[in-house]
């Protein structure tokens, strides 16, 4: 995955990472938000989701220690990163600030 995980987020398309667990509550409030940015951001986004517990190198590289934790990448470079469930309009007005 560390390999693959490099080229995904070294796009020259902004790439929001969500680091999630399949026992957090909130990260399961937060999929159908983002499903929701993607709709309104269409290819102007990729979201990518990444389970902590099976994706340990990658959580501790960017020391996520909580979910969930949302990090926006673009051309390998770190714009902004926030812990916890944010609203869609709150999302993608980050994402397009950084666009």
């Amino acid at each position: 995955m560390k390999g693959s995980f490099n080229t995904i987020i070294n796009s020259d398309i902004p790439v929001l990472v969500d680091f999630y667990a399949d026992w957090c509550g909130p990260c399961k409030m937060l999929a159908p938000i983002l499903e929701q940015v993607k709709d309104e951001l269409g290819d102007a986004i990729k979201i990518v989701k990444i389970d902590v517990d099976k994706n340990q190198s990658i959580s501790g590289k960017y020391q996520v220690r909580g979910v969930p934790t949302m990090i926006l990448f673009k051309k390998g470079k770190l714009l902004w990163r926030q812990s916890g469930v944010l609203q869609k309009s709150d999302i993608v007005n980050v994402i397009k600030s950084h666009n």
